[in-house]
């Protein structure tokens, strides 16, 4: 992947490369590894996730919709696609994390700066074919998708749980009652140039 990134034609703005999958197919993992690599060779790249974006349980809670968490309808579509636009043109942008022990989004704790050239970013929904997921396509200089089968995305969700503290019932119930809903759905609706 890091040597298709590399092929890209080269403008003066920053390379926006998207890694997408359904939960637990392994996009922080890879996002994370393509970021250093191209940072090694030369070509500064930053590590950005989606999961930044993701509505307030608060929030949720008031719409109904936090036994969904992780669906497409509760994270701030609009305001990720509009950061994804400055990230491509402007310079200087400050981005939100998830703080996943605390299950809570941060704001403005991920800056990039100028020296940044690659932002290699990953979430869920970034190959999604749902308004206003799509409108992303236009954005990405690079997109793939990581197609994990579904028996491995349970377990690694139910590990995921486990090491979160959620005993062996939890763990299984919270991966098949929404992770796993979600991951189908992500499968479902991804973007046609991404399916097999």
């Amino acid at each position: 992947m890091v040597h298709q990134i590399l092929a890209l034609p080269r403008t003066d703005a920053r390379l926006l490369v998207a890694i997408a999958g359904p939960p637990a197919s392994g996009k922080s993992t890879v996002a994370a590894e393509v970021a250093r690599q191209l940072t090694l060779q030369g070509h500064k790249a930053l590590h950005v996730p989606m999961d930044g974006f993701h509505l307030d349980n608060a929030v949720l809670s008031e719409r109904g919709l936090l036994h969904r968490k992780g669906a497409p309808e509760t994270f701030d579509a609009a305001g990720f696609t509009h950061a994804m636009r400055r990230l491509s043109t402007e310079d200087e942008v400050v981005l939100p994390a998830f703080d996943r022990a605390r299950d809570i989004a941060i704001a403005g704790v991920i800056p990039v700066d100028s020296s940044i050239r690659i932002a290699v970013v990953e979430g869920n929904y970034l190959a999604f074919d749902e308004r206003p997921w799509n409108t992303l396509a236009e954005i990405w200089d690079f997109c793939t998708f990581l197609d994990v089968p579904e028996e491995a995305l349970s377990e690694r969700l139910v590990a995921r749980w486990r090491a979160h503290g959620l005993d062996d019932e939890a763990a299984h119930a919270r991966a098949l009652q929404n992770d796993l809903p979600n991951a189908r759905r992500i499968l479902a609706r991804r973007d046609p140039a991404r399916r097999p």
